[in-house]
């Protein structure tokens, strides 16, 4: 499995056209993830971010016209954003575990997150979250996190996590403990978009929001 993840800026005041314009691609845009091949497609509005996922069972490759609807969909989208990925490129993917991938999403809840890099910290972030991957020495994890990964463009780092509900345990005070230390060494790098870590650090952001999807 191929996955691919994108982030768009929306103008300032501009979400509303955003979402109108959505509408009005809409049937373009479904029809060209089923051209590609695409499944699990969602996309995600994050403050002024839009974020988005897709899977494909390998390399996309389009046809001269899915070419075309493609680039007359980019052109269209210069009306009311830029974008901080690029589309012809895949996002950086900085840390992966996917463990058992539920191919029906009727017990999954999802987490997706932001969050914005000090300068310089690409890096830094990548080597921490490689020592997780190292750390789980080749073992599948079974869940609840069954397809879990984080992105990068520029300074911006998005999560994309699905997990099982029916794996989902009550948290320990050890596993509290344990998320407070990472979070709070992590604030040496990074500043949250999102409102993941506000119990931890008093502060107010922005809550994410799945506003489209196709399967």
């Amino acid at each position: 499995m191929e996955r691919h993840a994108f982030a768009y800026s929306v103008g300032i005041d501009d979400f509303n056209a955003f979402r109108a314009l959505l509408g009005k691609i809409w049937p373009q845009v479904t029809s060209l993830l089923d051209s590609a091949g695409a499944e699990n497609f969602s996309l995600w509005e994050i403050g002024h971010l839009v974020f988005g996922y897709y899977e494909t069972e390998g390399k996309v490759s389009l046809g001269e016209e899915d070419r075309a609807s493609y680039e007359n969909i980019l052109e269209q989208l210069k009306a009311t954003g830029i974008w901080i990925s690029s589309p012809s490129e895949e996002m950086r993917l900085m840390y992966q575990d996917f463990g058992v991938v539920r191919k029906s999403k009727e017990l999954i809840r999802h987490r997706v997150f932001a969050t914005w890099l000090k300068p310089g910290m690409q890096e830094e972030y990548k080597a921490r979250h490689d020592k997780l991957v190292e750390a789980r020495g080749g073992v599948v994890t079974q869940g609840p996190d069954s397809n879990f990964s984080i992105w990068n463009a520029g300074d911006y780092i998005i999560g994309y996590n699905e997990i099982d509900v029916t794996m989902e345990q009550e948290e320990t005070d050890e596993d509290r403990e344990n998320t407070i230390a990472w979070e709070t060494r992590m604030l040496e790098i990074m500043t949250w978009f999102t409102d993941d870590v506000d119990w931890i650090t008093g502060e107010r952001h922005e809550h994410i929001r799945r506003i489209a999807w196709h399967n």
